[in-house]
């Protein structure tokens, strides 16, 4: 397992101080994103140092880092608040060993084939729903039961927070994390050499304790005291109809989101690439043992692995070493992590949500393609007023139509010649543009005979056969001429 640890002396430096840079990035989002998804702080650290640890020492993606996502946020929370604490790790589980089986088949590539709008509207939706409900632990109270409910609640949220002197200083904890956050990059060069989420969590931390002021804050136990650890009793709810949609939506978005930051991280990077297949698999491994665990589910994170690329990494030493960190704080430190506000988190986590949100992606792509950008926006949208599933598979649903009626481009050319309608199509006849063909045929003059000239057509479905057969029969009943052009792909139409 460490034997990524055996190095020349600038690689292992390289990858220590890689790892370092790695770790103060993923301790306050590990954190906040196990706070936000309803269950203790210790999940998301757990969560942390198994991606390190044990994703980190197998092959497949060469420098990213996998953890707890905020992209899995919004299905844990829904998860937790529907079935229960314990039935998270069984579904993790079964997640996991779905992502192995996966793996094994070699169906890793095949993510790459998912609509990127789809993706993007996924992330934007989960965004949403995200910054929704972080809104209200901004102001130390706790969401409603759907992101509809909190948007709908919004108002009267504002109304009650500006009464209450509490619910005041933890926004002010909370926005003033959000504009450290943004200003980070303007701060003095030695300020920015500390990654700004740890920067801006620590900064406010150190003032509201200086300040000793009224804000909840992390509630932190031992490492694993908190923890549930399967038992043989809990694999028997794997039996339950109801959890099979969720299993499947942890699988499916987990596998996707670790497989496109793989394809980003290559981009950064000179190294060796990703290999998918070995990369799902080893997913697969570290979210079954995260449900063994009774721990979050992980992905493969961006923020991370960009850290990571960026600070210089060399090998999956870094990733192996940023676990271990975590271990080692947790184990001698935790009682700092009691003093962090609840309010800080909820701001790194607006923020975080804010980026995944992506205006700029959906921008280009309205200017690109505005079918990519309806699809996107109706993605987002159905999160939002649905689930996450839902809104997923509408989005899949609606991108396969899109492409659908993009690969149905028919063109129809009537002309008259020698007293004779001439009618030419080309491209493909399907049924998506039936209704355009048939009232280009229905409006030709009944007294004129009809050249149907089929050669520049690459496809013609059973729809529009069947249709210009039905045509051509009404025609000749009615004394017209009819005379087809037709090459080989149409050689059905004989009969006519």
């Amino acid at each position: 397992m460490f034997s990524a640890l055996v190095r020349k002396p600038h690689t292992i430096r390289q990858d220590l101080l890689a790892s370092l840079s790695v770790f103060l990035v993923a301790l306050p989002l590990c954190i906040g994103i196990a706070v936000a998804s309803g269950v203790p702080a210790e999940y998301g650290i757990v969560t942390g140092i198994v991606g390190g640890l044990v994703v980190g020492a197998m092959p497949g993606s060469h420098l990213q880092v996998s953890g707890p996502a905020a992209g899995l946020t919004v299905l844990v929370y829904q998860t937790v608040t529907s079935y229960g604490l314990r039935a998270l790790g069984v579904i993790v589980l079964a997640a996991g060993v779905l992502q192995l089986l996966m793996g094994a088949l070699q169906l890793g590539r095949w993510f790459r084939a998912i609509s990127a709008s789809v993706v993007q509207g996924m992330l934007a939706g989960i965004g949403l729903v995200l910054i929704a409900g972080q809104i209200y632990a901004l102001v130390d109270r706790l969401p409603g039961e759907s992101a509809l409910a909190n948007l709908a609640g919004l108002p009267q949220l504002l109304f009650q927070a500006a009464e209450t002197q509490q619910a005041l200083v933890a926004a002010g904890i909370g926005v003033g994390t959000i504009v450290l956050l943004a200003a980070w990059r303007f701060t003095p060069r030695p300020l920015r050499s500390i990654p700004a989420p740890l920067g801006a969590v620590a900064l406010v931390t150190g003032a509201s304790a200086l300040l000793r002021l009224p804000v909840q804050r992390v509630q932190v136990e031992s490492l694993f005291g908190s923890l549930q650890p399967l038992g043989l009793e809990d694999l028997t709810r794997l039996a339950e109809p109801a959890l099979a949609g969720t299993v499947l939506a942890f699988a499916l978005i987990a596998s996707a989101e670790s497989l496109f930051s793989a394809a980003a991280v290559d981009r950064m990077h000179d190294g060796p690439p990703t290999h998918y297949d070995r990369e799902l698999i080893a997913q697969g491994v570290g979210n079954s043992v995260c449900g063994v665990l009774g721990a979050l589910p992980m992905t493969a994170v961006i923020v991370r692995s960009s850290a990571n690329v960026r600070a210089g990494a060399r090998t999956r030493a870094s990733r192996i070493l940023h676990g271990l960190w975590l271990l080692v704080f947790v184990a001698l430190a935790p009682a700092v992590l009691g003093l962090i506000p609840l309010a800080a988190l909820a701001g790194l986590l607006v923020h975080a949500g804010g980026k995944l949100v992506g205006p700029r992606y959906w921008a280009r792509a309205w200017k690109v393609d505005r079918g990519e950008a309806l699809v996107l926006t109706v993605t987002a949208v159905m999160i939002v007023a649905t689930n996450l599933l839902e809104g997923v598979l509408i989005g899949l649903a609606l991108a396969v139509a899109k492409t659908a009626w993009s690969l149905s481009h028919l063109d129809v050319t009537v002309e008259d010649q020698d007293g004779a309608s001439r009618v030419q199509l080309s491209g493909n006849a399907t049924f998506l543009r039936l209704p355009r063909l048939l009232d280009a045929l229905e409006g030709l003059p009944s007294d004129r005979p009809v050249e149907l000239d089929l050669s520049g057509l690459r496809h013609l479905d059973h729809a529009s056969r069947t249709a210009l057969q039905a045509w051509a029969t009404q025609r000749d009943n009615q004394g017209t001429d009819v005379r087809l052009v037709k090459h080989a792909g149409v050689g059905a139409l004989d009969e006519i």
